[in-house]
């Protein structure tokens, strides 16, 4: 396994894929899905949400890949709505808007559910969906001078597609004066709100610090990080009730005899490092 000094992904790395929009490679056991546009501040239309949700899936199937990283090309991270995209949304009709939101949403479930640990690498400006990215990722580093904002209400339209998610990052309360508002806000904000990790100075000490989290995470059973994400999203929110417990009891008792269960737990009691780590 390697140190942390020697977890060094390249975020600027050539597309190996037939994307346009994206970046999309693999990096040891480690994905990396970049938004590339930096012209149009990685902002969404109809070709980067189709691409971003088949370049997921495309990570997903991936056995090589133990963990994800969304990052993105330019001074941005992602500034919402493409402005041509939101010209011709203007002239759709309900049906044409409502496949539309359909597609977001198959891209922020995808993103939400994906098995494998997720981190957001955060350059610069997130606004509108591109908060709702980093809202659904598990992880989400930024530099300071970062910003962030819910900007929805000032075109006249709503959060709506990203709100389930925004909401378990940043909770109810602040999920209404920011979107209510659509106030920018700074990283340590979003830091203090939980809409972030960790707040850096730099995309040197960005890069360092998500190195030193995949560091940790790779040391972990993929199998079990993909049921504590399945477990999460059950538990999230619920009554600690006896169909709760007996949901978790049923949880523990069936990854408890998996195999990485058992070799996990072998590898503990004979004081090795376990096969995940090895392999």
């Amino acid at each position: 396994m390697p140190s942390v000094q020697e977890v060094h992904v390249n975020f600027q790395s050539n597309d190996q894929s037939n994307y346009q929009s994206i970046l999309l490679e693999v990096d040891g056991a480690v994905g990396i899905l970049t938004l590339n546009k930096a012209d149009r501040h990685n902002a969404f239309d109809e070709q980067l949400i189709s691409e971003v949700t088949a370049g997921l899936r495309e990570l997903e199937r991936n056995p090589r890949v133990r963990a994800v990283v969304l990052s993105s090309t330019g001074k941005s991270f992602c500034a919402g709505a493409d402005l041509n995209w939101t010209k011709r949304a203007a002239t759709y009709t309900q049906d044409e808007n409502l496949r539309d939101a359909n597609q977001f949403a198959e891209l922020m479930r995808t993103l939400n559910e994906l098995s494998k640990p997720t981190l957001a690498r955060v350059q610069g400006p997130a606004y509108g969906g591109g908060v709702g990215l980093i809202a659904a990722c598990d992880i989400a580093v930024a530099t300071y001078d970062a910003l962030f904002a819910l900007t929805e209400v000032k075109l006249g339209i709503l959060p709506a597609v990203i709100s389930p998610y925004v909401l378990a990052a940043i909770g109810e309360r602040y999920s209404r004066r920011y979107m209510l508002s659509a106030e920018r806000f700074s990283a340590a904000e979003a830091y203090r709100i939980g809409l972030l990790h960790e707040i850096v100075p730099g995309e040197e000490q960005l890069d360092e610090a998500i190195g030193e989290i995949l560091d940790s995470l790779l040391k972990n059973s993929p199998a079990a990080q993909a049921e504590c994400k399945s477990l999460i999203r059950l538990v999230a929110g619920q009554p600690i009730d006896e169909t709760t417990i007996a949901e978790t009891t049923q949880r523990i008792t069936r990854v408890r005899a998996s195999p990485e269960g058992r070799e996990g737990l072998n590898a503990f009691l004979e004081k090795r490092k376990p096969s995940w780590i090895n392999s």
